[in-house]
């Protein structure tokens, strides 16, 4: 990866964007790059994290694996995205596993190298919190339409979300359906059913395995 490549990765990414250019350049020395194809695995559960991974291009799956060894996927991570964040401040193991869902380019921190600039640009930690505070709203959130929601509801309030990111109601599954039944907590097979149920009843209109129309919004959303 050239080294403007390595400078738009660091740029994208929310908890440097705001940095000058010559601050920027002086991170984009430190980091290095790594590229994996489509299933590679990029760290797995119990090794030592070798610092922030910074996704360039592509898209990374973190999941974790149940003592059964059902896959429950933890969350998607598109560019400018980061994970590795908690061996910035201690010595840390990772406790899930991370896969690239398509030919994916990395830019690479050491935890050392991070840890001195976030003393020296303070804003930095700012950004980091804010980052967390927003994945833990996040997890809660899920967690909570987990316990609380009905599967056909947790299937219709993601399709309804799908909508309103894509400003259209065409919209793309941006994972499998088995990554999709784990994040909702269910399985594959159930979501393949209720799609089906949702088309029946003349809500959407599956295109493509992975391209669905939505036909009726609101009465999805009633489901």
């Amino acid at each position: 990866m050239s080294e403007q490549m390595q400078k738009t990765c660091i740029s994208i990414v929310p908890i440097f964007n705001h940095l000058t250019a010559e601050e920027m350049q002086e991170i984009v020395k430190t980091t290095k790059s790594a590229t994996y194809p489509r299933g590679n695995t990029i760290y797995s559960a119990g090794e030592s994290s070798e610092g922030l991974y910074i996704v360039h291009k592509g898209r990374v799956k973190i999941y974790r694996l149940s003592e059964s060894g059902k896959e429950q996927l933890v969350r998607i991570l598109e560019p400018g995205d980061f994970t590795g964040e908690l061996s910035l401040f201690s010595a840390s193991i990772h406790d899930a596993y991370a896969e690239a869902m398509a030919s994916t380019e990395l830019c690479i921190m050491d935890s050392q190298d991070f840890q001195q600039f976030l003393m020296k640009y303070p804003q930095i930690s700012l950004k980091v919190l804010t980052e967390f505070s927003s994945r833990l709203a996040k997890i809660e959130k899920q967690a909570a339409s987990i316990a609380m929601e009905s599967v056909d509801t947790r299937i219709a309030m993601y399709l309804a979300d799908l909508v309103e990111e894509a400003n259209h109601n065409v919209i793309h599954l941006p994972m499998s359906r088995k990554d999709i039944a784990s994040h909702l907590g269910t399985s594959p097979e159930t979501i393949s059913r209720k799609l089906t149920e949702f088309e029946t009843a003349g809500w959407i209109h599956q295109m493509t395995q992975k391209k669905i129309e939505v036909l009726d919004l609101d009465a999805l959303l009633l489901a």
